[in-house]
């Protein structure tokens, strides 16, 4: 029926350049969706590598030239950061070449193996989709810290060298921005409960303006309004079950939520940007933790002038550069 039909092509989510999800089920993406292939990169020396994790889940790794020279006998190891990438759940891919470019550079400024997390999207694939692959990947990486890889598949049983000559489990780190951190928030919630392999613990999270929603609403949302009831839009079309913006996927501070004080890491790096409409979650969400019972430490930047991911536009700007330096130092303590 006619009108059958233009229900369906009903928008309900559009980001200018960025993302159209009409009714019927049918997205087009503007960008990020293309991959490139894996490389040494020139200005860094950083290579990389893809690998299949499940026929859901890959992941690129990249391993910077100091892993190779070390100390000067090849033996000095470096941290670990499992990475997942942002877009609201419903852009990018870990292999694009926004991601890869700088996942390479801040690979080579903060001397850390990087392993980037190629997760399922919305609405195609609707959450808690992206937790799950997500939880997959970082436990196949985690089950490296024994020197050999975790049991299943074919791929997931084969050891990762790189993982295994020159990982340092003992400073895992999880890592993202906007939707990636909000992963990595529930990454390190699920493994206060479910065992990470081989021993393996998360020393810190890194959370680069993480997408966290909330009942009320907060300063930082009326520097574009637009923005924010975008993505509170997006969240219904990203998780169509959901209870709502108290959601505990969406607002870890929520009555229902898990309690955070269970947050399985001892630091936090919350990093914001002064005109995200994001930012004053981010900041609720250090209070929060730090009034739960949580033992660990929390460390804030914020960088001013700038707006909700910033970095990936120009990573090489001073801001950015900024960021990174001390995202460095967290990987490095």
């Amino acid at each position: 029926m006619a009108g059958s039909g233009a229900s369906n092509d009903e928008v309900v989510l559009e980001i200018e350049h960025c993302i159209r999800i009409f009714k019927s089920g049918r997205v087009e993406r503007y960008f990020g969706s293309d991959p490139i292939p894996p490389s040494t990169d020139a200005s860094t020396g950083v290579a990389s590598k893809d690998r299949t994790i499940s026929p859901d889940v890959a992941v690129r790794l990249y391993l910077p030239p100091v892993a190779a020279t070390g100390s000067g006998d090849g033996t000095k190891k470096l941290p670990l950061l499992v990475y997942f990438h942002g877009g609201g759940f419903v852009l990018h891919t870990a292999f694009n070449a926004v991601f890869h470019a700088y996942l390479a550079s801040l690979a080579a400024r903060a001397r850390a193996i990087v392993v980037s997390v190629d997760y399922r999207l919305a609405p195609e694939h609707p959450l808690p989709a992206a937790y799950e692959d997500s939880w997959r990947a970082l436990v196949w990486a985690a089950s490296h810290a024994s020197g050999g890889s975790c049991c299943g598949t074919s791929e997931e049983a084969e050891e990762e060298p790189w993982l295994t000559e020159h990982a340092d489990f003992s400073r895992l780190f999880l890592g993202g921005e906007s939707a990636g951190a909000n992963i990595a928030h529930h990454m390190a919630m699920r493994a206060g409960t479910d065992r990470l392999p081989a021993g393996a613990s998360i020393s810190g999270i890194v959370l680069v303006h993480p997408y966290f929603l909330g009942h009320g609403k907060v300063p930082s949302e009326d520097s574009d309004p637009v923005m924010a009831e975008n993505v509170v839009k997006m969240w219904h079309v990203v998780r169509p079950t959901t209870t709502g913006v108290d959601d505990p996927w969406i607002n870890p501070l929520a009555a229902g939520a898990p309690p955070m004080r269970g947050l399985a890491c001892g630091r936090v790096l919350m990093c914001l940007a002064e005109t995200d409409v994001c930012r004053d979650r981010g900041r609720a969400y250090c209070e929060g933790l730090m009034a739960s019972g949580w033992a660990g430490e929390v460390e804030v930047l914020e960088v001013a002038g700038q707006g909700h991911c910033f970095h990936l536009g120009n990573f090489t700007c001073d801001d950015a550069v900024r960021q990174d330096d001390a995202i460095a130092r967290f990987l490095n303590p």
